[in-house]
């Protein structure tokens, strides 16, 4: 393929394909801070720079159909040309763009995982979700009422931020767990999140579920708690546990009765074969929604840790296929169950959960690592941690780190310079022009893409560092800290209100009134196939 040859399709033609009922993947090349400015709703963050490393579990069918698109720029064109070298040979550019999709009167959204945004919006309008606020919930904390916080994040965004007496409980966990830590059928239930969506969605699952006690979801989460004026903690560690004897029979109830009002398809491993041999022309996610400690003591071949609260906070990240086939798994049933409700919710339609998922099953342990297309091809000298300290020293190289700027800011090589792979070419003109010039990212497979790529282009010697950076670190290696040397700009991630340095308060208040404005948006936008569901 080059570049004349790409095929396009304008934006009336992908309109009609998403209404079409067969699969399609739509993937937006650029750096996901500016994606986050403007994009189509049902667009997959794929830069340029990670395709190599990303396609595989964003789109797992080389014959799916692909729809890559960017703001004109020309990056949907090569990393069109790169599929295809990588064996997808179903891809086609969006001719004119996003822009022509704005043009022809389809909606543009700004955020990042704005489906799932949108959903948790949807819900509360349509159910109703219960929420109370912080200045509320701290004062009934004040007079001594029987209640109990439960946090419906990840245990890393807890232990940065959390409200005062909170335990750690993430979204599927909280059907699952909330028998064993709620003393009596009077406590007050509170869940909460960081901002809205998590605290919605983890409210409602444990209403839907049927427990007895009144739940209410923190109106604004962690961030309404700050902007209170309210105190919130920081590096806890309290985590709920799992439930045994009785709290498990009615964690169990509770999903069978989730399950009945959602119509959640149940399978075995003999129909999950077929599912897997019929990979040729219906993709497949096999995605264990337990806790990611769990995956990593022991989880099917195949399958990728997707813990449920995350998978349906950012559904966009971990499924790249529209009308693809999911399969969810877990060990009791619970947390797949209600992690596929959402999902049923949110317009997919084969969900499936697998039963008895690990019985009699060969288990792997580790932590799943992506694959990365290409590299096997990617040629390029490396070196280890021990050799480049040295050569620091007398400033004999240059290294250029290929990390989000965040991971950057947070820890880098001594001396190194940020730089944002798609851009190479025009960043290396900003960085000292004599001496060996050395790649980093965090695992070293980016670093190692790109020192391929520029090893035969650029008149100076080029390798890779060996493990990238975290191996670097974990030698023991001194790092700084910061954002100086910046080749590019830091718009290659979407930063959260917190990431930031100056008015944190302002973007918070701008980021909730942004979730709260989706549902608007949502309802003018045939592409959102969210439903409601009548209660029995």
């Amino acid at each position: 393929m080059s570049d004349a040859t790409v095929r396009k399709i304008n934006a009336l033609s992908l309109k009609e394909m998403l209404h079409d009922g067969a699969e399609i993947a739509i993937l937006d090349t650029r750096e996901e801070g500016i994606f986050s400015e403007r994009h189509l709703l049902l667009a997959s963050s794929l830069p340029l720079s990670h395709v190599e490393t990303r396609v595989a579990t964003l789109v797992p069918r080389r014959s799916t159909r692909i729809i890559v698109c960017d703001s004109g720029e020309g990056q949907a064109v090569r990393a069109a040309m790169r599929l295809e070298e990588l064996g997808y040979t179903d891809v086609s550019v969006l001719e004119g763009g996003i822009h022509a999709w704005g043009v022809e009167g389809f909606e543009l959204y700004s955020g990042v995982n704005v489906p799932s945004k949108a959903f948790g919006e949807f819900i509360e309008h349509e159910e109703n979700t219960p929420r109370m606020t912080a200045l509320e919930i701290n004062d009934l904390r004040g007079k001594g009422a029987d209640l109990i916080i439960l946090d419906s994040r990840p245990i890393d965004e807890f232990q940065r931020m959390s409200i005062p007496g909170a335990i750690d409980c993430p979204g599927a966990e909280l059907a699952f767990r909330v028998h064993g830590l709620v003393p009596s059928k009077n406590t007050l239930v509170v869940v909460n999140c960081a901002g809205r969506t998590r605290s919605i969605i983890g409210a409602q699952s444990l209403i839907n579920a049927g427990i007895p006690n009144k739940v209410v979801a923190l109106k604004d989460g962690t961030m309404g708690w700050h902007l209170a004026g309210l105190e919130l903690e920081h590096g806890q560690n309290r985590c709920a546990p799992t439930p045994k004897g009785e709290a498990l029979k009615r964690a169990k109830k509770g999903a069978e009765h989730v399950a009945k009002r959602f119509g959640i398809k149940s399978i075995g491993h003999d129909e999950l074969k077929t599912f897997w041999a019929e990979m040729e022309t219906r993709s497949l996610f096999l995605l264990d929604v337990r806790d990611p400690n769990e995956f990593t003591n022991g989880h099917l071949a195949n399958s990728r840790s997707a813990p449920g609260g995350q998978l349906i906070q950012a559904t966009d990240t971990f499924i790249g296929v529209r009308n693809s086939r999911i399969v969810l798994i877990d060990d009791h049933g619970v947390r797949a169950r209600l992690t596929a409700s959402w999902l049923i919710q949110m317009g997919w339609e084969d969900v499936f959960v697998l039963n008895c998922a690990f019985d009699g099953q060969k288990l792997e342990t580790g932590q799943h690592t992506p694959q990365a297309q290409g590299l096997a091809a990617a040629h390029a000298a490396s070196i280890t941690a021990e050799n480049l300290a040295p050569l620091l020293l007398d400033r004999s190289v240059v290294v250029i780190d290929l990390a989000s700027s965040l991971t950057y800011r947070k820890a880098h090589v001594p001396g190194a310079w940020f730089a944002v792979r798609a851009n190479l070419p025009g960043n290396l003109r900003k960085v000292p022009a004599e001496g060996r010039l050395v790649f980093t990212s965090p695992e070293g497979t980016l670093a190692r893409f790109a020192a391929s790529e520029m090893a035969g282009i650029l008149g100076r010697e080029v390798s890779y560092l060996e493990g990238g950076t975290t191996n670097w670190i974990q030698a023991g290696m001194p790092f700084e800290k910061g954002e100086e040397r910046l080749a590019d700009k830091t718009n290659d991630v979407s930063y959260k209100a917190y990431d930031h340095t100056t008015n944190i308060e302002d973007r918070m208040k701008a980021y909730l009134d942004w979730e709260v404005a989706l549902v608007e948006q949502i309802s003018r936008d045939n592409d959102a196939m969210f439903c409601a569901f009548p209660h029995t």
